[in-house]
């Protein structure tokens, strides 16, 4: 069985695509070469800047020959359509054969497929490859058609039998022929050479100052560079996406360790690190006892008489005058920070966050009236959330944040404390972005907390007030992560937030602004006022009532006139609430999908009271999850199913809804009398668990139901001949029901 190698020789491919790339070579030629017969022991792909690489193992070196039996027309079938049999099958009307079949006489033809040698498939399958290659973008140059990522210089394309011979495949791609021959690093490799093997390929590859491994360059790279930290009594900041972006940048990397001038060491390590990182591709090498980014490491992909010392001193040129921008930014921004930040602020109402929902100085005004509403719920000062909240989003615009957008937050933290503003206020500058991502850590800290949830409720209310909801894969404005993040920080902090209120409060602000435009002048008190009044003072309590019921025109006070806030938030805040809490619920459900809990368990607990209390939910969820695990918990609901599809089919048949008056004194059996008296006790207690908020408790009383159920069932007659009787045991089966949607929905269980 031959062996296969492949090389497709080309100018730099970007970094961020060389992965992909192989892993596009490897399955599409492998899918190729199965599909047209040539099975295969294993493959592997490479990635370098200058080429990519597949070696197959075990390769047939033909395809085997394949008999195919094709049932054709009957034998007195139109003379036109058993032509067009033949032609489609390649035969001749000598190669039928007749067969007797129920419907009569049918045609059967034998189509043989002569295998085909591996050399043929395969510069079939390449050639297809290399011309479809899925590139993230590609280029033509020259006067051919074929379109690369960069100018394709070779191919190389070769079978080595057991014997060791190899030979290359006849292969032509644009005027590029298939060879045998390679050059390895582009100043350090000494020209073209031929290989016969992928053994051979790799180990002159390495003579030649090329390491074709990407696995094998980074971990010399991370081994290099931590071993000359170490040396220096220093150590590397880890950076897995960088480290693989550099060792997609050199083929025979080569690390150097340098210092940064005095002059930046004050500068904040993460402004040093995103310097570095964004601009130099560099490592940040920080001093364990001080904590601070002292000095870098650089990957260069040449060898040099002087190990390195031109290059160094050239990085650490550049390196020093992109490190004094930073540090222009950072002494200008201090100022500006140490005055209060309002100039910031100010420069805010300039900055639109979306057409419709206007600036973010507005939104800055929503998000801190929200934050100080939910500040009591978790255990946050009101006063200092309506603070942070007000400057958390101020270092959009420093120049630092211009620079490096990724570092917004962070440095709002920075700037809060050398504006002396509480400790609680800084951070919630920095935390309330989180989470960013499902791995993420959510704020802990009170403050923090409510400015964060407060921060994405305004983003889900006022992209839900304009109508812009995510579609199908389409999240444009991140609003499926904005969920996830205020349903993790709800849960991993235990809190009893009542989202329903919140929601409300939020799209009514979002309409009051929305419809601002619209109010007339010269209405009582001014519309303008009144709206004003309700944004300040808050949408709970005695004083938004008071505000509403003036914008209704009661109390004397005449009507708004066409155009009116209140009618169009009234028609359209519930429905966008009820939409959004839905919204909710469906992140819910995939959230706790990953952590065991069934969809519709959760289902089953969403309709009960508390829908909008994501801890409750879970709760309820948790037990319920937990009862269904035991046999009495299955049992039970096979029973509550049994009870509702006969109270269902009866209630349709008799046009009345079995819901109360079940009597004892109509009982007839023990079972029956037994179920009357097991259920008044599971009511009972299902009612004490529900009210303290006992979920496991409610569960286990609804589970002890089940022997008297089941005992019910096995011997009472549900539609007995005794109409009085049979309404009763109907009216009992509907106490049943009742009983147990009061734990939880049972109807929306599967199975």
């Amino acid at each position: 069985m031959p062996d296969l190698l492949i090389e497709l020789f080309s100018e730099e491919i970007p970094a961020r695509m060389q992965a992909r790339a192989a892993d596009d070579l490897r399955k599409r030629m492998t899918d190729g070469l199965v599909e047209a017969g040539l099975t295969y022991a294993g493959a592997q792909a490479f990635s370098t800047p200058r080429r990519l690489t597949l070696a197959v193992e075990g390769l047939l070196a033909e395809s085997p020959t394949i008999k195919e039996e094709r049932k054709g027309p009957r034998v007195d079938a139109p003379e036109k359509a058993i032509e067009g049999f033949l032609r489609g099958a390649g035969v001749s009307r000598d190669d039928l054969e007749v067969r007797d079949e129920k419907k009569g006489q049918v045609y059967f033809a034998t189509i043989t497929k002569p295998g085909r040698p591996a050399d043929a498939i395969v510069a079939e399958v390449l050639e297809s490859v290399v011309r479809n290659f899925p590139w993230p973008k590609s280029m033509r140059w020259g006067s051919g058609s074929l379109r690369w990522v960069r100018p394709l210089h070779s191919i190389l394309c070769i079978l080595t039998d057991d014997a060791g011979e190899a030979r290359v495949v006849d292969l032509d791609v644009d005027g590029i022929k298939a060879g045998n021959t390679t050059e390895g690093h582009r100043f350090m490799g000494g020209g073209r050479f031929a290989v016969t093997s992928f053994e051979d390929y790799e180990a002159r590859l390495k003579r030649a100052k090329v390491i074709l491994d990407p696995r094998e360059r980074a971990d010399h790279i991370w081994q290099d560079a931590t071993n000359q930290a170490f040396a220096a009594g220093l150590e590397v900041v880890e950076d897995q996406g960088l480290l693989a972006e550099v060792s997609g940048l050199v083929e025979w990397p080569v690390v150097l360790l340098g210092r940064i001038d005095d002059e930046f060491l004050e500068l904040p390590p993460e402004v040093l690190q995103t310097s570095m990182k964004e601009h130099q591709k560099f490592f940040s090498v920080r001093n364990p006892k001080t904590a601070r980014i002292e000095s870098f490491v650089t990957v260069a992909n040449i060898e040099t008489a002087d190990h390195g010392a031109t290059i160094l001193a050239g990085n650490q040129k550049v390196l020093s005058a992109r490190l004094s921008d930073a540090k222009f930014f950072w002494e200008n921004d201090l100022r500006v920070a140490r005055s209060g930040m309002d100039a910031w602020i100010e420069q805010l109402g300039n900055v639109t966050f979306e057409r419709q929902l206007g600036t973010q100085a507005a939104r800055i005004v929503r998000i801190a009236s929200l934050a100080q509403e939910i500040a009591p719920e978790v255990g946050a000062r009101p006063d200092l959330a309506g603070q942070a909240a007000r400057v958390a989003k101020a270092d959009l615009s420093s120049e630092m944040v211009y620079e490096f957008p990724e570092l917004q937050g962070l440095m709002g933290r920075y700037y809060a404390e050398a504006a002396g503003l509480p400790a609680e206020v800084a951070a919630a500058c920095e935390e309330h972005y989180a989470p960013l991502g499902p791995s993420d850590d959510v704020p802990t800290a009170p403050v923090s907390v409510a400015v964060a949830l407060a921060d994405k409720l305004d983003t889900l209310t006022g992209f839900w007030a304009i109508d812009e909801k995510p579609t199908g894969s389409k999240d444009p404005f991140a609003l499926r992560r904005a969920a996830l993040g205020v349903i993790r920080i709800i849960l991993d902090g235990g809190y009893r937030v009542k989202l329903d209120r919140y929601i409300d409060a939020q799209l009514l602000r979002h309409k009051i602004s929305l419809n601002h435009a619209r109010a007339s002048e010269g209405e009582i008190d001014t519309l303008e006022e009144i709206l004003e009044e309700v944004a300040e003072r808050g949408v709970f309590g005695a004083a938004f009532h008071a505000v509403m019921d003036r914008l209704q025109g009661k109390d004397g006070a005449p009507d708004t006139g066409e155009g009116s806030l209140l009618r169009t938030v009234g028609d359209l805040v519930p429905d966008l609430s009820t939409d959004l809490l839905a919204f909710f619920h469906d992140r819910l459900k995939v959230y706790l999908r990953d952590q065991g809990l069934r969809y519709d368990v959760i289902d089953a607990c969403l309709t009960l009271d508390g829908g909008d209390d994501l801890s409750l939910i879970v709760s309820r969820a948790g037990a319920l999850n937990d009862i269904l695990k035991t046999e009495d918990g299955e049992n039970l609901v096979q029973g509550f199913k049994r009870a509702n599809n006969i109270l269902t089919q009866a209630e349709e048949r008799d046009g009345v809804e079995y819901s109360f008056g079940a009597d004892p004194k109509f009982a007839e059996v023990t079972e029956e009398k037994d179920l009357f008296a097991a259920l008044d006790t599971a009511e009972s207690e299902i009612a004490k668990a529900n009210e303290a908020e006992d979920f496991v408790g409610a569960m286990a009383a609804m589970a002890a139901m089940r022997p008297a159920v089941d005992a019910f069932f096995e011997a009472v007659q549900v539609n007995t001949e005794n109409e009085i009787v049979r309404r009763n045991r109907l009216n009992l089966l509907g106490k049943i029901r009742d009983i147990c949607l009061k734990a939880a929905d049972l109807t929306r269980l599967e199975g």
